[in-house]
């Protein structure tokens, strides 16, 4: 009866397809369950100011995300620009980073695949003969030479009794699933980044212009003063001086066009193609009208929107099942195997009546010594554990750390860019009262070429500031985990989601995954 007891237990375990693997907790969040308040946080702005009447993209309205998550908004939604709608749209089709994180999808569907096979049975159709000569003193009956034939099938199954097979298909699982949120973190990154790197573009472009500007009018001051110097009415001092500002404005350009061909390299990379003739025009860079109020939520909506920490949560269930499997190793392993099929000394007699032959061969393999291989791979298991929660806790960190990097920054650009507006006007009101008192023999040239340098120096300022708080919505629209749907209201894909490469092949929907 005992016999019996222990045998239903065996198989309602096995049934069950219960693991060894300890019950997976999720780690508590290492964070405040709060963004930062406060100071720079507190001055975060509103809808995104209406662009200004006859440049090019006026809508006439601000634009608001009208409370919306950053997940749930579409990136041609927050993005208005066609030019860079248009640029992601081919990144996304054609960068070789994002089509390596898909084809690793690919490889580990197939790795979870084959770790799940192990636990069914095999079935194999064998056919065989075999010769063999026998020294006539030892032979029976004089027969030195005999044939067997042999047809049949072959079948083994090794009996999940503890789980160890189950664990390492959870684990395989789990690593397929991380796979899949790694390929959204790039995808969702590399939205991000073809927009901070057309962001540089047009900063650049910005700057060519502000440094063109100068340069234009520097060099007709210096023609003015060269003329002076030449008639005699002008100081070599003056003359030099304002060569200075030449000088400076073109060295200024030539590494400024050096630097806006890098940024258009840099984006091709990220395109995966060269820049196509017909992209449709774009906007200048101070008429980008990004979402500015999207809301920040709290930390612990990130757990569930941000890929990179899912990703980081699957490593850690893969650590978790691995050790199920460690623990299993101390326990027997049941095996079943057998054949049956038909034996014959001649071909022709393999199929008659009486030539059938079959085999049942269980076996209980227990582990007695192993050299303690078993005990410091279940310590490994541990240790593999401990560290992808470390790894789990530091990706809620980073996250917490982006998002509140950004909502200070937010809550300061605005008003660092309304001083610095008024601080070039501020300048390009002194040089042209240092211009009038020079022209009226009231000051020096001195005057008039530092103020021509300060207002350089407070357009360049100017633009790069612009660039930054653009570049910081973008930035904080990826971290709040925007950029996965294309567009407002739709169903977000799954992270393992086919993808149309045209030529190159795409992976599995997960589906096929839990089905074959």
């Amino acid at each position: 009866m005992q016999k019996h007891s222990l045998i239903a237990v065996a198989v309602a375990f096995l049934a069950a397809g219960c693991t060894m693997a300890p019950k997976y907790e999720r780690p508590a969040a290492p964070v405040s369950g709060a963004f930062p308040t406060g100071g720079v946080y507190d001055t975060q702005p509103g809808a995104t100011q209406p662009a200004q009447s006859g440049q090019p993209g006026a809508s006439g309205a601000a634009r608001s995300a009208n409370g919306q998550a950053a997940a749930d908004i579409g990136w041609r939604d927050f993005f208005v620009d066609p030019r860079l709608q248009r640029l992601i749209d081919i990144a996304l089709k054609n960068n070789r980073d994002l089509r390596v994180s898909v084809l690793n999808i690919q490889a580990s569907q197939a790795q979870y695949r084959i770790t799940r096979a192990a636990l069914f049975p095999t079935l194999d159709a064998a056919a065989s003969q075999s010769k063999q000569r026998t020294p006539r003193n030892l032979s029976v009956g004089g027969q030195t030479i005999s044939n067997t034939y042999s047809v049949g099938l072959n079948a083994s199954w090794e009996i999940d009794f503890f789980g160890r097979i189950q664990s390492l298909k959870d684990q395989a699982l789990a690593q397929y699933l991380s796979t899949a949120q790694a390929r959204k973190a790039a995808e969702i990154s590399l939205v991000s980044q073809v927009a901070n790197q057309y962001l540089t573009v047009l900063e650049l472009d910005d700057l060519l212009k502000v440094t063109q500007d100068t340069l234009k009018s520097a060099q007709e001051s210096y023609r003015i003063t060269k003329l002076q110097f030449d008639n005699g009415t002008g100081s070599e001092l003056d003359l030099r001086q304002s060569q200075t500002v030449v000088e400076q404005a073109l060295a200024n350009l030539q590494s400024q066009a050096r630097l806006r061909a890098q940024a258009e390299n840099s984006l091709t990379l990220l395109l995966g193609e060269p820049l196509p003739a017909d992209l449709p025009p774009g906007m200048p860079l101070d008429n980008q009208n990004l979402l500015t109020d999207i809301p920040a939520g709290l930390p612990s909506d990130l757990l569930t929107r941000r890929p990179d920490i899912m990703e980081a949560e699957q490593n850690l269930l893969a650590a978790n099942a691995n050790i199920g499997a460690a623990r299993a190793a101390f326990f027997p392993k049941v095996s079943l195997t057998g054949s049956f099929g038909t034996l014959s000394p001649t071909l022709g007699g393999l199929f008659k009546p009486g030539s059938a032959a079959w085999s049942f061969a269980p076996s209980i393999t227990v582990p007695i010594f192993e050299g303690g291989e078993n005990k410091a791979n279940l310590d490994l298991a541990h240790v593999q554990k401990n560290i992808q929660i470390a790894t789990y806790e530091k990706a809620i960190q980073t996250a917490f750390r982006e998002v509140a990097d950004g909502l200070a920054a937010r809550g300061t650009y605005d008003q660092q860019i309304q001083a610095l507006e008024r601080n070039t006007f501020a300048e390009q009101r002194r040089l042209d009262l240092s211009n009038l008192r020079y022209t009226n023999g009231v000051d020096s040239y001195l005057s008039v070429l530092t103020a021509q340098t300060s207002l350089y120096s407070a357009q360049q300022l100017l633009v790069t500031a612009r660039m930054e708080r653009l570049q910081n919505l973008v930035t904080l629209y990826q971290a709040l985990g925007g950029g996965w749907i294309e567009r407002n209201g739709e169903q977000p894909r799954p992270a393992d989601a086919p993808v149309d490469y045209g030529a190159a092949s795409a992976p599995v929907a997960a589906s096929a995954v839990t089905a074959g």
